[in-house]
């Protein structure tokens, strides 16, 4: 009994929006369907980038990683965030919060690079067309998605130890949905400077190292660009640009905002609960959506895959021959 006493003890309570108890039902409903439409989404680029053998090439590699990551980054905090909005108990074991906290940052801080990525390659396919697949060779790719994982991987495990070990004075209300690394923060009932440089550095790294080399991409982008004679071309590099323009700014307009304040800002919690909502549930759904409402190859590709999986390959192919 003393032991299961202790054990409860350690659980962490995440207040989530329980100033808005009438507005917890609705969010719940909302949150269920942005998951839903995440998964689905996802999920078929991440086929069809597989299956289509017409998408086997560097952008769609990226993008399936991407996807990949997007999923796994909102299965981390969705379900137990569904759990305490529909039931009575709000809390989650230190355990869980550890988990959740070191996925959230090794995935998001992975996703920081992998944009960056995203964007040296469109650089690669605007900006050197004839030379494209020698230098973003299969291998190439491979090592640069496999430093975006290892790096996300490294920062996640200095600054969730580094929080973690923060004394908390038997604080345990996390004035968040998930454990978040601002709301774990200010659970402690010290300031930590050496916390405070960790952070700024690494949003340096993660988040504005990687923004400005994607808008330095952007930039010679453009200019190579502007020298294109040709309608059609213009038209397909603008529509493979703008969605990689759009997603990163919709991440890292808000990830910027959240991670790189001073740890005694006073921004309002609830505003900061809002922010983190947008980034970290509905945004991963809209990814999907803006890559291939914009994206004439992923919208061929999905008809493609339909059609074989109703209709069979054979009739498909004979209807495309005719």
């Amino acid at each position: 009994m003393e032991a299961s006493n202790e054990s409860s003890t350690t659980d962490f309570i995440l207040l989530g929006f329980s100033n808005w108890p009438q507005l917890e039902h609705i969010i719940s409903v909302v949150v269920f369907i942005f998951y839903l439409v995440t998964l689905v989404g996802n999920t078929t680029i991440i086929l069809v980038s597989y299956l289509d053998t017409h998408l086997h090439t560097p952008m769609y590699f990226f993008l399936s990683n991407l996807s990949f990551l997007d999923l796994c980054y909102t299965t981390s905090i969705v379900p137990q965030m569904l759990v305490n909005l529909w039931g009575p108990k709000k809390s989650i074991t230190y355990g869980g919060c550890v988990l959740q906290f070191f996925f959230a940052l090794d995935l998001g801080a992975t996703e920081c690079l992998l944009l960056a990525v995203m964007a040296y390659d469109r650089y690669a396919a605007v900006c050197q067309p004839l030379h494209y697949t020698v230098i973003m060779h299969p291998q190439l790719c491979q090592k640069m998605v496999l430093t975006s994982w290892i790096g996300g991987l490294g920062s996640a495990l200095l600054l969730c130890s580094l929080t973690m070990k923060l004394p908390r004075c038997g604080q345990r209300e996390v004035d968040n949905f998930f454990c978040e690394m601002p709301a774990l923060i200010k659970m402690a009932c010290v300031y930590s400077k050496v916390l405070e440089i960790v952070v700024f550095t690494l949003g340096v790294v993660f988040l504005l190292v990687p923004l400005s080399l994607i808008l330095i991409s952007y930039g010679v982008i453009t200019q190579a660009v502007i020298r294109i004679k040709s309608a059609g071309k213009w038209h397909k590099i603008l529509n493979t640009c703008g969605s990689h323009l759009t997603v990163v700014t919709l991440f890292y307009g808000t990830a910027i905002y959240m991670y790189m304040k001073p740890q005694n800002n006073s921004t309002s919690l609830d505003e900061g609960k809002f922010l983190t909502l947008f980034y970290t549930i509905i945004t991963p759904s809209l990814n999907p959506l803006i890559y291939t409402l914009r994206n004439k190859d992923v919208k061929s590709a999905i008809k493609r895959m339909l059609c074989i999986f109703l209709n069979g390959q054979k009739s498909c192919e004979s209807g495309r021959n005719t």
